[in-house]
């Protein structure tokens, strides 16, 4: 069995061989990493090309910057060189790479120099380093070059060294994840005699680099970062080779530090010690808390000692990793051996005597494993010698429940064991009295199970060995049978007690992680910001068991309080400040925290990929003592799915903005293009006529000129409603179009719209029917006029030469007008589209008539005046289309006026 689980361990690491398998998918980079410019970067890439042409490698030049350099141009004669897209930027035409090009030729090897350049803005990419990953997504092995400056985490240190902003900067995970990184190095004197002749720089330029940049001073500084970084990269690659390997650290080839935090005091010198020989061996470093699994929950003094530790070690520089484990020293030796640790830090552990007797201590039992990484042991001999952890004692009630239920137990076992020896004849019931132990472990704790072990042994000597009722034994061997029965009892309730504990345990994750689930569920279905932030929490209270509090930032700037249970009055300004100083570091404040610790709440960021989104404030229930490890881990799990769902809920309303913008912009093509059209139409109509009369006048006959001018009359007065539409429109829209609510005689209105519609569309033919009886209503005259004329107008469009018809009645209380054409008419599922904006169904002359305004603004007019509008089709004869309007009729008074 031990075998087997040693074989499991060195099992490869399926992360490792899930990395090496998308790596095998795709190109290689290889990149040529340098210090600073002129160290011959770009040379040794085309040196290098020149050597893989003559092996046969199929080589491509994408992009390779010489500066005119006549060594480095040389070594670019018989490669490929791909040629340059050209493009306007500010006034001049600038030559970028083309990786259309590259991706239609696709060799297998291309070289593409300076990774960390900024591309045009019309490019498909901003940077290079983006052009070589979609290279690379393809298959194309490439080579590039870089000068450690460019790498993104190194890129404020270098302004600080230098003094020079770095404004291009590649992620480090570029190159992390390159195949192979090859340093190009010369000493500072050689690069700055390189410039002094005139090999980097043309000599003014040079000049000025040697009073700036090129420093003896910055150059060693960037040297030394370049083969740091170099070393670093070799290293971790190291480490990605064993994992695929299943091959146990360490390689002592860079070195690493593992600190073993413990549960006792002296932890915070521990990780200090660690910190200053991190520091003198210029190591990385980690901070390990091995958890014992199935332990009782632990104290709230252990927690905070635990918790002010790791702090303080992600504070000096550490990485913070917890794990739980049963054996300790085996899950630290194997954590280590895993992430190639060279070097092990921990305390002296201080325990009793009588415990050394039992078993080993951690320290003990780490050196006698350690076969292969060293081990330092920090010792403080000023120190106070380590105080025990004090056991969680029961209660006055606890102790009287678990002596009561031990002894009831041990009473029903006797009268057990005497029905027992009556019918069946058992010689020995010492082994029944093992049930108590367990029945006491399982329901009142290990305190009763002791009291019930002691109490049946003294019960079994009592009622069953003889002389019996008495508290003596005769028998060597009874005496020996009450002790291993004593043995056993105890063994059997501790064991009992472990496995009680541990199911506890179990069942509280269980419950946790199906908290967890529940939430995230819920989470799922909500759709609004303010419902995810109270939902969330009242979680985050509910599993603390303190106040929580959400902030979000307004768009006015700032923080406001957006939910909070229980409700939150206000905010002082240290809690302000404290919620401040989490919004813009990305890291926590206030209670137990090194930023405002006095603050009675403790802010969290809720940080996602765009940012920190907002803030979360937890209040805890007793502020001397910290949370409990099990408690931090589900507030930071409710934590982090909040953030997860307040940005899905902002890339929802981002994408609802996106969609309306795009429709907006679809809108407002089609509004162009109508007022193209529409305009463009009547007014070279109206500049023909107008050409014509003043070249030709009097030599065109008078017919001619009648028709120019009645031409150029219709024309401006559909250019007029053309415009008076669209004034109506904005008007509509805007919600500044106020009717007047005077008594409108709709048979008047319909009679002087006649009367026009026959001016404006001669040779269209339009009748009307009106009921005797038809009531007044409560309108606004000329807007009914226009809303009439544009619905005749649509009818004339659509309705071929039969003309339209107007009816006018009474239904019930309402007044009916109706306006009905004979054309092909209009599809089912477009009679409530016609009315949208732009919307045009119909075609006039093989081409869509209009700008699709005109039934829009009658809905608009209509609704304003509080009636309604509608389409049928087909109107009669299974042709036509009608359009119906309703208006309340005017009341009338009891003097028959209408009001």
């Amino acid at each position: 069995m031990a075998r087997d689980d040693e074989d499991f361990e060195r099992r490869p690491d399926p992360d490792a061989l899930l990395a090496l398998s998308d790596k095998e998918s795709k190109g290689k980079l290889c990149v040529f990493l340098g210090a600073a410019p002129g160290v011959g970067k770009t040379y040794a890439m085309l040196a290098r090309a020149q050597a893989a042409k003559a092996e046969g490698v199929d080589v491509v030049v994408g992009v390779a910057e010489t500066h005119g350099r006549a060594e480095t141009q040389a070594l670019l004669n018989g490669l490929e060189t791909l040629p340059r897209r050209k493009c306007d930027y500010r006034g001049r035409i600038i030559e970028e790479f083309d990786i259309d090009a590259a991706l239609a030729r696709k060799p297998q090897l291309i070289l593409v120099d300076e990774l960390a350049h900024t591309n045009a803005p019309d490019s498909r990419h901003p940077k290079r380093w983006q052009d070589v990953e979609e290279l690379l997504d393809v298959g194309i092995d490439i080579w590039t070059t870089l000068n450690v400056q460019h790498l993104e985490s190194l890129a404020d240190v270098v302004s600080r060294v230098t003094g020079v902003a770095v404004r291009e900067t590649v992620p480090d995970r570029v190159l992390q994840n390159a195949a192979d990184v090859i340093l190009v190095d010369i000493t500072p004197e050689e690069l700055l005699q390189r410039l002094k002749d005139g090999k980097v720089y043309v000599p003014e330029t040079a000049r000025r680099a040697t009073q700036n940049f090129f420093t003896p001073r910055n150059l060693t500084a960037l040297r030394e970062l370049a083969l740091r970084r170099t070393a670093d990269r070799v290293d971790d690659q190291m480490v990605d080779f064993l994992r695929q390997g299943a091959i146990e650290g360490p390689w002592a080839t860079a070195e690493r530090l593992l600190v073993c935090v413990g549960r006792d005091a002296n932890s915070e010198a521990v990780v200090r010690a660690g910190a200053r020989l991190a520091t003198a061996l210029n190591a990385t470093w980690i901070a390990l808390y091995v958890e014992r699994a199935g332990q009782e929950e632990e104290s709230a003094e252990v927690v905070r000692s635990v918790d002010q530790a790791l702090r303080l070690a992600e504070r000096l520089g550490a990485e913070i990793a917890r794990t739980p484990g049963d054996d300790l020293a085996g899950e630290a030796l194997r954590f280590a051996r895993r992430e190639n640790i060279t070097q092990i830090v921990l305390g002296r552990s201080r325990a009793r005597p009588f415990s050394r007797l039992l078993r080993r201590s951690l320290t003990d039992e780490i050196l006698r494993r350690s076969t292969d990484i060293a081990v330092h042991v920090v010792v403080q001999e000023d120190s106070p010698p380590q105080s025990r952890q004090a056991r969680k004692l029961p209660t006055l009630s606890q102790t009287w429940l678990g002596f009561g239920g031990a002894a009831v137990s041990v009473l029903m076992t006797v009268l057990v064991g005497y029905g027992l020896e009556r019918w069946l004849g058992l010689v020995n019931p010492s082994v029944i009295f093992l049930l108590p132990v367990v029945l006491c472990t399982v329901w009142l704790g290990m305190w009763s199970a002791i009291i019930a072990a002691v109490l049946s042994f003294f019960a079994c000597d009592f009622f069953f060995f003889s002389p019996r009722y008495e508290l003596t034994i005769s028998q060597p061997q009874e005496f020996l049978t009450l002790v291993v029965a004593l043995v056993v009892a105890v063994i059997t309730g501790m064991l009992a007690s472990k496995m009680r504990t541990y199911a506890q345990n179990m069942r509280q994750r269980s419950q946790a992680v199906q908290s967890l689930f529940e939430f995230s569920r819920k989470l799922s279905t909500i759709a609004t910001p303010d419902d995810i932030l109270w939902a969330s929490t009242l979680q985050i209270q509910k599993a603390g068991e303190a106040s929580s509090v959400i902030m979000l930032i307004p768009e006015e700037g700032g923080l406001k309080v957006s939910a909070a249970w229980p409700p939150v009055d206000r905010m002082d300004a240290g809690e302000l400040a404290a919620a401040r100083w989490a919004l813009e570091k990305a890291e926590p404040a206030g209670w137990r925290t090194d930023t405002l610790p006095n603050v009675r709440f403790q802010f969290r960021p809720l940080a996602t990929a765009r940012g920190v989104v907002a803030v979360c404030g937890i209040e805890p229930k007793t502020p001397e003592e910290p949370l409990s490890a099990a408690t931090e881990s589900t507030i930071s799990s409710l934590i982090e799915q909040t953030a997860i769902a307040i940005d899905r809920s902002m890339l929802v309303g981002e994408s609802v903005k996106a969609a309306a913008l795009e429709e907006n912009e679809k809108l407002r093509t089609i509004l162009l293009s109508a007022l193209s059209h529409d305009l463009r139409t009547p007014l070279t109509s109206i500049t023909g006529a107008v050409t014509s009369l003043r070249e030709l006048g009097e030599k065109l006959p008078l017919e001619d000129r009648k028709d120019l001018l009645l031409s150029i009359e219709e024309e401006a007065g559909r250019l007029s409603r053309f415009i008076a539409n669209m004034l109506d429109m904005s008007r509509i829209e805007s919600g500044a179009l106020a009717p007047r609510s005077d008594l409108v005689d709709v048979a008047e209105v319909i009679r002087s719209v006649l009367e026009r519609a026959k001016r404006t569309f001669s040779g269209k033919d339009t009748s009307i029917s009106i009921a005797p009886d038809l009531p007044p209503i409560r309108g606004d005259a000329n807007l009914l006029g226009q809303v009439l004329f544009n619905l005749i107008d649509n009818a004339h469009k659509y309705g071929g030469p039969a003309g339209a018809i107007v009816h006018a009645r009474r239904e019930g209380g309402d007044v009916v007008i109706t306006v009905t054409d004979e054309g092909p008419g209009v599809k089912a599922a477009d009679l409530e589209r016609i009315f949208e904006k732009f919307y045009r169904s119909g075609r006039v002359d093989g081409r869509k008539a209009g700008t699709g305004l005109g039934l829009s603004i009658c809905r608009g007019l209509v609704s304003a005046m509080g009636g309604t509008i509608v389409a049928q089709s087909p109107a009669a004869r299974r042709r036509g289309t009608r359009l119906i309007m309703r208006f309340p009729a005017a009341r009338e008074s009891k003097r028959g006026v209408a009001a």
